[in-house]
């Protein structure tokens, strides 16, 4: 299993519509949350992820396509307002319920201290969600 929580650095790339860097995410992230993928042009060499709420481009290729959230089968949370936005992709965990059980972050944090996870793949960005949850 691959460490999905490593924070080491990772190539950047210009979102091609806000022009903000942004990190690389996996091939096999983008593939797993892109609406019937079979039917898509996913030519890019490499992928990123666009983190900005007020962006609609969810995945950006370093050729500068885009793919947009209504083109994804996936809520991607951060750029969503609604206490019923996911947070935690591999447990289930949406917003309200990290607010109010703080239990739902410890058992966060104990499955992926165990490597119990499936971040690369479960998380739209391809990370841990550790630090979506609230402060």
């Amino acid at each position: 299993m691959s460490n999905c929580c490593d924070t080491s650095e990772q190539k950047k790339h210009t979102c091609p519509v806000n022009g903000k860097p942004y990190t690389e995410v996996p091939r096999s992230t983008v593939i797993h949350h892109v609406n019937t993928p079979w039917m898509q042009s996913l030519e890019a060499r490499r992928y990123y992820f666009c983190d900005d709420p007020e962006c609609d481009v969810v995945y950006f290729g370093s050729d500068d396509s885009t793919i947009s959230k209504n083109s994804l089968r996936t809520v991607v949370g951060i750029k969503e307002t609604g206490s019923d936005s996911p947070i935690c992709y591999c447990f289930g965990v949406n917003r309200q319920q990290s607010q109010n059980s703080p239990q739902a972050k410890e058992f966060v944090l104990d499955q992926t201290r165990k490597h119990i996870c499936s971040c690369t793949t479960s998380n739209p960005s391809g990370k841990c969600c550790i630090k979506d949850f609230p402060k």
